[in-house]
Formats: structure tokens, C-alpha cells, sequence
């Protein structure tokens, strides 16, 4: 992972961690439940917006660099994780 991505994926985790520690408040105070599930639906979002980041950055280095290598091995074992990976996320 570029240094760059790392960063920005740790930030974004971070503000998520804090989301989820207001979600555990919201709870603890018995707050009402959409406004509960609203901010489910927001952590939901912001990891889904890590994935992305992450997944971008696997395919622009990892990826791209197992495509121009000589190795097929290395290849089809790149293009089955991403098979994978888009498989489970369909899934979801």
C-alpha cells in the first residue's frame, strides 16, 4: 500500500472508530432508534469509502504490477483475489 493510501485509510478509520464510540453513546443513552440507524448507515458508508480506497490503490500497484510482470502465476492469483473480492461484495 502506498504511504499515501495508508494515511488517508488511517484517518478515515479513525474518524469511524470515533463514530462508533458516539454509536455505543447513542445506545447508552437510550437514544431513539432512526437516529440510531442513521448513523449505522453513516459508519456503513465511511467504510465502504476505505474499501474503495484501499481496493484503488491494490489495483493501481499490486495489480498493475503482477499484469506487467512476466510471472502468470502472480497474475492469475491477482485477478482471482479481485474475483474474490467482488464476489463477497456482491454478497453482501
Amino acid at each position: 500500500m502506498k504511504p499515501e493510501t495508508r494515511k488517508a485509510a488511517r484517518a478515515r478509520l479513525a474518524r469511524i472508530e470515533g463514530q462508533v464510540r458516539g454509536l455505543i453513546r447513542m445506545i447508552d443513552d437510550d437514544r431513539y432508534c432512526i437516529d440510531v440507524i442513521t448513523q449505522t448507515q453513516a459508519v456503513r458508508a465511511a467504510l465502504a469509502r476505505v474499501e474503495s480506497l484501499v481496493l484503488k490503490d491494490h489495483v493501481a500497484n499490486c495489480v498493475a504490477d503482477a499484469v506487467a510482470s512476466n510471472d502468470e502465476d502472480e497474475r492469475r492469483t491477482k485477478i482471482d483475489e479481485l474475483i474474490t473480492v467482488m464476489d463477497q461484495a456482491v454478497r453482501r
